[in-house]
Formats: structure tokens, C-alpha cells, sequence
């Protein structure tokens, strides 16, 4: 399950990149002879803030593909069963859940047993398993874990993730450029432009990766509200299933790409690390689904 990290690291990228080509071609007109007018550095902010979150919504299936490798399924190509029968079972859901378009399906090569949906829209989707996933889990655990990635899907997850990081976004641009403002006019005239781009790349930094306590916060809730949503799909029983086949294999994500653990199921974090989490700890989950 790598959607949202995957989402938070393009928007990171495509928000440096907006912020250094804004900087550098002077596309500020917040800043006026008396100081900044905050008005209209919201106004830029939001502008900024909104453009990066719904470009990398818009990359989002591409960038998935490419970084995971996913073969996509093709419904009327020459298919293994297994194959086969991944289409049909989140086709069926799809169509349960009130799909109108399909998703896309597909597989990506890894021992690790893990599964992810993501796309622009409810219209232009993709739920990709691991080869991992299909070779260790039982049928009613695979039918559990792509009822959980269509209810991702079908509520909508991904344009609601997008707004909430839109207005972080915002905030980040905000109060980025005023300190990085107030810094810049502690040096001597000569420098204060190079320092000021300097501190707005800084400080966007920082605060990109504060603002993503708050966007994983709220990714953490969606997963409650996708295991309710795949047990409505596939019965709770085969949700729970899955969720406690995930607790079992948990040891198998792939560790070997560093880069690439945040974007990856785990079987819950402590203390403070647990702020960073994408993902509630899988025995909340199930505790949940049980009590539900």
C-alpha cells in the first residue's frame, strides 16, 4: 500500500521545482516598497500550494507504474487464471462499489506481500497487487485485500488527499516566504536575494515535512474507513482475514530500498515515529472490524 507516499513525494518535488522557477524568474508581487502584503501572498500561496498537490494527483498512476514496475492486465489478452481471475474479483467489486469505469489491474514484481490503488479520479484508476501478495495469501485474503483497495477508490481517497494537501500546501508557501522575508533582511542588502530564495527553499522543506504529520493523520483515518468499506464489499470475515494475513507476513516488505519504506504497510509504529505512519496499527484494525 504505497499510494500516499508515493503522493507525498511527487508533491514535494513538483512544490520545490514551482517554488524555484517562481523564485528565480521573480513571479512574486507580494513583496511592495512597505513589505509583504499578505493578501496577496495568500492568494500566490494558494495558487502554488494547489497547482503542486493536483499535479502530482495527476501523476500519480504514471509514477506509480514506473517506480513499481506494474504490469497492467490487459481484460482481453492472453492471461494465466490467476490472472484472470484478479480482474473478474475487482471488476465484480467495482461494479458492487458503484464504479462506473474499471480500475486498471495490475502486478508488479516483489516478494514483499503488499497491494495499492491510486489515480486521478474514480474514472482513471489502477489497483496493483504484488507477486508476493498473490503467492502467500489464500484466496479469501487477496478477495479482502482488492475489496479494501476498490473502497479506497470508490470513496474517493485520492482527490480527498489532494485538498487536504492543497491547504497544507498553502500554509507551507505562507509562512515559508514571511520568515524566509524576515531572515532575508538580516543580512546586508547584497545577499538578501540570494537569502531569500535560499530560506524559502529551506523552510519549505521543513515545513512540507511537518504538514505531512497532518496528511498521514488523515491517511490513517481513511484506512479505517477502506476496511469498513471492503468488508460491505467482500464480507467482514474476509476482511479480517486479509488484515491478519498482512499482520503475518509483515516482515516480508522488501527492505532493500530504503527510499522507499514510507511508502509501505507496516504493522504499526510507537511513540513519536507513529505521527509518520500512513497506515494504524494492523491490530487496531482488526480490533475495529471485530468490534464493528
Amino acid at each position: 500500500m504505497k499510494r500516499v507516499g508515493m503522493f507525498l513525494l511527487v508533491n514535494l518535488l513538483v512544490l520545490t521545482t514551482i517554488v524555484i522557477v517562481t523564485s528565480v524568474l521573480g513571479v512574486n508581487r507580494y513583496i511592495t516598497a512597505y513589505g509583504i502584503d499578505y493578501g496577496a501572498l495568500l492568494v500566490f500561496a494558494a495558487v502554488i500550494g494547489f497547482s503542486g498537490a493536483f499535479i502530482s494527483l495527476a501523476l500519480s498512476k504514471w509514477m506509480a507504474k514506473k517506480m513499481m514496475n506494474v504490469k497492467v492486465l490487459e481484460p482481453r489478452g492472453n492471461l494465466t487464471v490467476p490472472e484472470r481471475r484478479l480482474i473478474d474479483q475487482v471488476h465484480e467489486m467495482s461494479r458492487r462499489a458503484g464504479l462506473t469505469k474499471m480500475p486498471e489491474v495490475g502486478i508488479y514484481p516483489s516478494p514483499e506481500v503488499n497491494a495499492f490503488a491510486t489515480g486521478p479520479s474514480k474514472n482513471n484508476s489502477l489497483v496493483a497487487v504484488s507477486s508476493g501478495l498473490l503467492q502467500r495469501m489464500d484466496a479469501d485474503a487477496v478477495e479482502g485485500v482488492l475489496a479494501h483497495e476498490v473502497a479506497h477508490i470508490a470513496n474517493g481517497d485520492m482527490v480527498t488527499m489532494t485538498l487536504v494537501q492543497g491547504v497544507i500546501n498553502t500554509f507551507v508557501v505562507f509562512l515559508s516566504r514571511i520568515i524566509a522575508y524576515a531572515v532575508s533582511n538580516m543580512v546586508r542588502s547584497e545577499m538578501a536575494g540570494i537569502v531569500h530564495i535560499a530560506s524559502i527553499i529551506v523552510f519549505q522543506i521543513l515545513f512540507s515535512i511537518l504538514g505531512s504529520i497532518a496528511v498521514l493523520a488523515y491517511s490513517r483515518h481513511r484506512e479505517f474507513h477502506a476496511d469498513r468499506g471492503g468488508a460491505s464489499l467482500a464480507g467482514r470475515d474476509k476482511m479480517i482475514r486479509a488484515l491478519k494475513s498482512l499482520k503475518q507476513n509483515v516482515q516480508l516488505v522488501d527492505k532493500s530500498e530504503s527510499s522507499l519504506q514510507t511508502l509501505k504497510i507496516s504493522g504499526g509504529k510507537k511513540g513519536l515515529s507513529s505521527l509518520f505512519a500512513s497506515h494504524p496499527d494492523l491490530d487496531e484494525r482488526i480490533r475495529r472490524l471485530q468490534g464493528s
